[in-house]
């Protein structure tokens, strides 16, 4: 049983269910490396300096992520800051004609790596974004960007599976197997802080 089934089982109402939950979370958050965030503000800023890509990819929940990433630190930073050097940041999870015909005609494996193949250059960086760390789409693409030189970011949970050793800088959010809920909240939650820093400290560059 994991931690937020024991949380329902002491619950007596959705209240309660709620407000242990939400201390879990608390609790989860508090556990987060703050020197490997920081570590990747400064990875992100090299990136957009040089003009390169940050892709992102992920699967389900972590897709979703992916897609809200691409908006908030891409779209969202430049009608907020008018900066002339934006974020350049594209989610591999974003065009359903490319998903759908790699999925059908090589196998759902390749579904990033494909992708990065074409659009990948030299200086980019890949953000991957995977509770278990061993979708295997997602470790496809890590090791591809490995191959290439590349650097890889992850925000991982779990126990960082196979994607924790790839990654040069990684961000887990620890938690027993199988709590996606709470996992895919601080991922979501790390890129709301992602963009509201890079939102202010653009406006005053």
């Amino acid at each position: 049983m994991n931690t937020v089934e024991k949380i329902y089982q002491s619950a007596s109402s959705i209240s309660e269910f709620a407000d242990g939950y939400f201390k879990y979370l608390c609790q989860v958050l508090a556990g987060l490396d703050l020197a490997s965030l920081s570590q990747l503000v400064d990875e992100i800023e090299e990136t957009r300096r040089n003009g390169s890509t940050l892709f992102v990819a992920g699967n389900g929940g972590s897709a979703a992520t992916a897609t809200t990433m691409a908006n908030d630190l891409g779209s969202d930073i430049i009608r907020k800051t008018a900066t002339e050097e934006p974020i350049r940041i594209l989610a591999l999870t974003d065009n359903t004609s490319i998903m759908t015909a790699v999925a059908n005609d090589v196998g759902y494996e390749g579904l990033f790596v494909i992708q990065l193949k074409i659009h990948y250059r030299t200086g980019d960086r890949l953000l991957v974004i995977s509770a278990s760390g061993n979708s295997p789409n997602v470790v496809k693409a890590a090791e591809w960007v490995k191959s290439q030189g590349g650097r890889v970011i992850g925000f991982l949970g779990f126990d960082g599976g196979k994607l924790k050793e790839m990654c040069d800088i990684c961000i887990q959010v620890k938690t027993l197997a199988g709590e996606y809920g709470p996992v895919e909240d601080v991922h979501l939650i790390l890129n709301h802080v992602l963009a509201h820093w890079f939102q202010n400290k653009l406006k005053r560059t």
